[in-house]
């Protein structure tokens, strides 16, 4: 079976993710925003720690309503701009093409499956350090897997077949038996890490030098387990090992949320924080460090809003 992709947000993630995907010779579909004209002069261009490359020849558009129908559409936009997909997706969609939010936090399948309740809908964790650094230009520091699972309909065969285009094209991937596992195993990380490097303006890995910091880091981890325990969703205490230790090897690394605040952009703080919280305080689980920092960084955004 042979799949035709669309990318919806041509960034750190889409950028890297589709172009794998198109530089393994598969049929993929980009929208771009501001950088559309420099990649159709220039083509797109990749550094990655698992070797450059530069697809001269891009399948870009300006709009959706050019492009083609798709099997499956990646969506790798900031979830602070999911209310476009109500117009995003539309022209691209026939009734079988998989929507699959490789985004992060917890809800966004939910909400976009309230605007599209009969399409099949997955979602996707990425592990992955990569910035976009300049028009058409994505720097692939470290990491790479995808995690994807199914959240509504009938999508098993053709997610394998994503996961076998995938992995043709050198992307580490596994199908997730429960995406609800995979996304609050994600918030482990997300949680500690995403959040601090904004309140406390550094990088993970001075927060991992620090005990004071270090020690924080695990606590917010344990934390979010409880809550995920009280959600119903079973993660382990010694998940928060695994996490330290690949946080301990990672490149020197500021987390998304780290370069959303730097450049004065809006902060993915409804998914990765006010949601987890609110979810699991409906279970009867107060995540009160998760809460505090959720606060903090609301108090943030409101004075970069204000700026």
């Amino acid at each position: 079976m042979s799949l035709k992709y669309a990318v919806i947000g041509s960034g750190a993630l889409g950028g890297f993710y589709g172009g794998k995907l198109a530089h393994a010779s598969k049929d993929v579909h980009f929208l771009f925003h501001s950088d559309y004209q420099f990649v159709v002069d220039n083509g797109l261009k990749v550094d990655s720690v698992t070797g450059n490359f530069h697809l001269p020849n891009v399948q870009a558009y300006r709009s959706t309503a050019d492009m083609p129908k798709a099997d499956v559409v990646l969506v790798c936009l900031k979830t602070t701009n999911n209310y476009l997909l109500k117009t995003l997706l539309p022209p691209i969609l026939h009734s079988g093409t998989i929507i699959v939010l490789i985004q992060n936090g917890l809800g966004v399948e939910e909400d976009v499956a309230a605007d599209f309740p009969q399409q099949p809908i997955a979602g996707g964790l990425a592990f992955i350090c990569s910035n976009k650094i300049g028009d058409g230009h994505i720097a692939h520091l470290d990491y790479g897997k995808l995690n994807i699972g199914v959240f509504q309909g009938e999508i098993d065969a053709t997610l394998e077949q994503l996961k076998a285009d995938f992995s043709e094209a050198g992307v580490p991937t596994e199908v997730s038996p429960n995406l609800m596992t995979a996304r609050w195993q994600k918030l482990v990380w997300n949680i500690p890490y995403n959040g601090m490097t904004v309140v406390l303006n550094t990088t993970t890995d001075r927060l991992m030098r620090e005990a004071s910091t270090r020690q924080l880091s695990y606590e917010l981890m344990l934390e979010v387990i409880a809550g995920a325990r009280a959600c119903g969703v079973e993660v382990k205490e010694s998940f928060t090992d695994k996490m330290m230790e690949l946080t301990d090897s990672m490149t020197p690394y500021a987390p998304s949320m780290k370069l959303d605040f730097d450049y004065k952009r809006p902060m993915e703080i409804e998914y990765i924080y006010s949601r987890p919280v609110k979810t699991a305080l409906a279970a009867g689980y107060d995540m009160k460090k998760v809460a505090m920092l959720e606060t903090q960084l609301r108090f943030i955004q409101s004075g970069l809003s204000r700026q």
